[in-house]
């Protein structure tokens, strides 16, 4: 005679308390993803911004705006927001760029583009990318290129003479 045969309700018991928790393990198994939106501003684009500049130059340095208002064109917003999946801290940054015409007239910054995790990790990136590309050229990281020995002029080698066209027989 088994046990759980003395006692019927124990069998039922011990599954619902198995079932407990077991639900109560897994809320800490969910997957919270980090989730990124917008335009990754990193302090060093944002200060390249200056009046004066066209349109086309800011594209060129931050992107297309996150959000450019039909309403008013003059004006593009980049925005950005990283939310860490398990912490649940969110990093923001929105930077505005203010036009008069085609040119900047003024920038202004709502949220400060700190130096976010993600901005860290796209930095260190980049330099050890530039310390990769500097090695593969025989350079030390952040060493100007060597530079360059003049080549002395020299004449152009002659064209070779054209080769002569064959006759056809009998001609000539």
């Amino acid at each position: 005679m088994k046990p759980t045969d003395r006692f019927p309700g124990m069998r039922r018991t011990l599954t619902i308390l198995a079932a407990l928790a077991a639900a109560a393990a897994l809320p800490g198994c969910v997957y919270r993803p980090n989730i990124q939106q917008g335009n990754l501003l990193e302090i060093d684009d944002v200060d390249q911004v200056k009046a004066g500049m066209t349109r086309s130059q800011v594209r060129y340095i931050l992107g297309t705006p996150m959000v450019s208002d039909p309403f008013e064109p003059q004006r593009w917003d980049y925005v950005y927001t990283f939310r860490h999946g398990r912490s649940k801290t969110i990093d923001r940054s929105h930077f505005v760029v203010y036009f008069d015409g085609d040119k900047v007239s003024r920038v202004e910054t709502l949220d400060s583009p700190e130096e976010t995790e993600t901005a860290k990790l796209v930095r260190k990136a980049r330099q050890a990318q530039a310390a990769s590309e500097a090695a593969a050229k025989g350079q030390a990281p952040g060493a100007s290129p060597p530079a360059s020995t003049p080549v002395p002029a020299t004449a152009a080698p002659e064209a070779p003479p054209p080769a002569p066209t064959p006759q056809p027989p009998g001609a000539g």
